[in-house]
């Protein structure tokens, strides 16, 4: 299977990440290359792209779509919460931009056997490094209840959390479950019938909540921000898109203090505590996908970018 996946908002990352030919950047999440492909055509010889992602079939797509510019590009099979350290031990100083798009692939999605999607029956797996010893299946038959249960209610926000944890213990004492549609029927059945008719698949919050915990998705944004701005060179901006509020929150929260980190008491006369500002937000707002992208990518429905600016 190919590796599909349209480029969300690519006109308005590329647009935010305000390209310089001989500019250095770091896509932190370089799935198919899509992004990193339009960065590298704007980029001069003295222009470079990093290029990370811990997918090893994104890797193999990656290197091949972007082999006509084999000479400004080096791609590192890693967790992007490792690119600043790995550019360091490279002798790499700072960059003039950093990407992320911190959606699930299409590929990832519609590789039935990968485990991401609820709408194909397969082993429960939803690792995006398949090296990773911890996968969905762990998850689902060895966590205890209450662990399930904040999951589910933090990660899913879903309000039924309690009791589609307490149907996946009991299913558990009497076998183990395996696969992606013994998981749905469960769900299913944890979630009262009159709910089910609206608000989408009733899957959907369990799976991006198991999908986030497996990947460590939230902790592994927390430990990045700081240190990809901090990399930034004067003038880098830093484009991340997310596509779910729990994400967003931690994007839009780490750009405001990093923005205004100053922590005195609103009546002090004068700034005492000494935190200097790390640049500005570009986008006081997320910048959404238009009506015509849309129209073409169903999945870019919930993408929102924000953009930060270094001092």
């Amino acid at each position: 299977m190919d590796f599909a996946h349209i480029s969300v908002l690519l006109n308005e990352t590329i647009e935010g990440l305000q390209i310089k030919q001989d500019g250095v950047y770091l896509d932190g999440t370089l799935g198919g290359g899509g992004h990193s492909y339009h960065i590298l055509s704007r980029l001069n010889h003295s222009g470079h792209l990093y290029g990370v992602d811990q997918d090893e079939a994104a890797i193999e797509a990656a290197s091949s779509r972007l082999a006509p510019f084999e000479e400004q590009v080096t791609i590192l099979r890693d967790n992007y919460c490792n690119a600043v350290t790995r550019l360091k031990m490279m002798g790499v100083k700072g960059v003039d931009g950093i990407l992320l798009d911190l959606g699930v692939s299409s590929y990832q999605l519609d590789t039935i056997e990968r485990g991401f999607s609820y709408k194909y029956d397969t082993v429960l797996d939803m690792r995006m490094d398949n090296r990773n010893s911890l996968s969905a299946n762990e998850i689902v038959n060895e966590y205890p209840e209450m662990e399930l249960y904040r999951i589910i209610r933090d990660y899913g926000e879903d309000k039924f959390a309690k009791n589609i944890a307490k149907h996946i213990i009991a299913a558990r004492a009497k076998a183990p479950i395996e696969t992606t549609f013994q998981l749905n029927e469960l769900i299913k059945a944890a979630i009262p019938a009159k709910m089910r008719v609206t608000g989408g698949h009733p899957s959907k919050k369990t799976f991006q909540a198991i999908r986030i915990e497996c990947n460590r998705e939230l902790e592994v944004l927390k430990e990045s921000l700081e240190q990809m701005i901090d990399f930034l060179n004067p003038g880098g901006r830093l484009c991340i898109i997310t596509f779910h509020s729990l994400e967003d929150r931690i994007v839009k929260s780490s750009f405001r203090k990093n923005e205004n980190p100053c922590t005195c008491p609103p009546n002090f006369p004068v700034c005492v505590c000494g935190n200097v500002s790390k640049g500005k937000v570009i986008s006081r707002k997320p910048i959404l996908p238009g009506e015509e992208e849309l129209e073409l990518n169903k999945r870019s429905k919930s993408a929102k970018l924000r953009v930060f600016e270094k001092r």
